[in-house]
C-alpha cells in the first residue's frame, strides 16, 4: 500500500519525470475513490489522488483547520521527493489547494479548481446536525438533497453516498467545521498560479457565483460551466471535466516549454558572425 507522510495515494503513472504531477484532492467526508476513472488515469499525466489524515486508507485523525490539511500536502510532496504539483481539488479540496497556492506559492505549479470557492459558506444546521451523531443521517440526507444535479440517476447518487455514510461521524463534523471557518476571498488576488475552475449550472452547495468570483478574482484563470450538473460534476460529467482538465494541463505544459526555451541562432547565421569576425 503506497503511503508517503503517512498519507495513502493511488498512482497512475505515465507523466514525465521533469513536469509536476497532478495531486487530487478529494472533498468533505470523501476518499480518492470518488476521482472517476477518466480523471484519475489522463493519459500522459502522472496522476496522485490521495486519502487526506483519517480518511479513507490514510492513517492519522482528520482536522478541522483547511490549512492544516495543506500542510500535510506539503510534506507529502517533500517524502516523494517533489517540489512542486499541479493541485486538483474538488469542494473541501479545491479549498485546500487555493490554501496552497497562498502560502506555498512556489510549490503550486497550477490550481484546478472544482465546484469549490474561496469561501464555502456551510449552512450552521447542517454543521449542529453533524456534531450530533444521532443527528448524522438527517445532515447526509440534507447534503444529498442538494448535491447533485436533476439528472443524477439514483445509483450514482447511492455510490458517492456509501463513503460519506461509512465514515466516522467525527471526521465528518471536522471537515465541515473546517470548511466553514475556511474563507480566502481577500487572498484571491494575489495566487500567481495559473488555475481552471469548473462548476456544475445547477451546484446548490458552492453557487456558480462562487466559479465567477474565483474566475474573476484569480489573476491567470479559465472558467468552465457545465450545464444541468450540480456539485458532484466530477462524477455526474467525469468526461467532459476530464476534457477540461487535459486541456488546462496541456496549456500549462506548453507554456513552461516556451519558458524555459533557450533561443540560439541558426548555424548558418553562426557561419556568418564567425566568417565576418575571421575577416577583421
Amino acid at each position: 500500500m503506497p503511503t508517503a507522510a503517512g498519507i495513502y495515494y493511488a498512482q497512475f503513472d505515465e507523466g514525465r519525470k521533469d513536469e509536476p504531477p497532478i495531486v487530487l484532492i478529494h472533498g468533505a467526508g470523501s476518499n480518492h475513490t470518488i476521482w472517476p476513472v477518466e480523471i484519475r488515469r489522463l493519459p500522459g499525466q502522472r496522476v496522485l489522488a490521495v486519502d487526506l489524515p483519517g480518511h479513507g486508507k490514510s492513517g492519522g485523525v482528520s482536522q478541522q483547520a483547511l490549512s492544516v490539511y495543506a500542510d500535510q500536502m506539503i510534506d507529502f510532496l517533500a517524502a516523494l521527493g517533489l517540489f512542486q504539483a499541479v493541485f486538483v481539488g474538488h469542494s473541501m479540496g479545491g479549498a485546500i489547494a487555493l490554501d496552497l497556492a497562498v502560502r506555498h506559492p512556489e510549490q503550486v505549479a497550477g490550481l484546478g479548481l472544482i465546484a469549490t470557492g474561496a469561501y464555502l459558506g456551510v449552512d450552521p444546521g447542517f454543521l449542529e446536525n453533524l456534531s450530533h451523531p444521532v443527528m448524522v443521517p438527517t445532515a447526509l440526507h440534507q447534503f444529498q438533497s442538494r448535491a447533485f444535479g436533476p439528472q443524477s440517476s439514483p445509483a450514482l447518487v447511492d455510490q458517492c453516498m456509501q463513503s460519506m455514510r461509512e465514515i466516522r461521524s467525527s471526521v465528518l463534523y471536522g471537515d465541515w467545521r473546517a470548511c466553514a471557518k475556511f474563507d480566502l476571498r481577500e487572498s484571491v488576488g494575489k495566487i500567481t498560479a495559473p488555475a481552471w475552475v469548473i462548476a456544475g449550472s445547477e451546484d446548490r452547495l458552492t453557487p456558480i457565483a462562487y466559479a465567477h468570483f474565483l474566475a474573476e478574482g484569480l489573476p491567470a484563470a479559465r472558467l468552465q460551466i457545465i450545464p444541468g450538473s450540480g456539485h458532484m460534476v466530477l462524477v455526474e460529467q467525469p468526461e467532459r471535466v476530464a476534457q477540461g482538465l487535459n486541456q488546462f494541463l496541456g496549456a500549462l505544459s506548453a507554456a513552461r516549454y516556451a519558458a524555459s526555451r533557450v533561443h540560439l541562432p541558426n548555424p548558418a547565421a553562426v557561419a556568418r558572425y564567425q566568417r565576418k569576425y575571421n575577416e577583421r
